[in-house]
């Protein structure tokens, strides 16, 4: 009897021994990233455009693809990018413009190195993505360090 409550006793410690040894190095090995992941349409946080991101080579970049408002009410006609500084650049329409360029998968579902523009005030910002889940992307503009800017939080549309 006491040689069979030994040999329980083992059997139930070298279980619970598994079972911790494969819970803690389950939790250090994580799933590739997929770099394509953010392929598709997003709508803005306020919910006035979507972008189409897109791979262009090894980098991604996104354009807007639909416009909330696309109609100029001062013109009646489509919206166009006025408040480029470029005057040349402020003929082009905002439907089509490629607003987000050059960036870089990186680990952890984050995607760096880019730039966003923002067409409602013609300016430039560095620019980081994280995909939180499937449906939703946070993209964040900032100038100079990351830690100065805001973030907008996209919600996926078409997949």
């Amino acid at each position: 009897m006491k040689n069979k409550l030994s040999i329980n006793f083992r059997a139930m410690l070298f279980g619970l021994f598994s079972l911790i040894l494969l819970t803690t190095t389950s939790s250090f090995i994580t799933l590739p990233d997929n770099p394509d992941a953010i392929v598709g349409v997003w709508k803005t946080g306020e919910g006035t455009a979507m972008v189409r991101i897109y791979k262009n080579g090894d980098k991604y970049q996104g354009k807007v693809v639909w416009l909330k408002e696309p109609i100029d009410p001062e013109t009646g006609k489509p919206k166009l990018d006025k408040n480029q500084t470029d005057e040349a650049a402020k003929k082009r329409p905002v439907l089509g413009l490629i607003n987000i360029w050059g960036f870089v998968p990186k680990e952890n579902n984050v995607w760096d190195e880019g730039n966003i523009y923002d067409p409602k005030n013609g300016n430039t910002y560095s620019s980081t993505m994280k995909l939180i889940n499937a449906n939703t992307l946070e993209v964040r503009g900032y100038i100079g360090v990351s830690l100065i800017g805001r973030t907008d939080t996209w919600t996926r549309q078409v997949k």
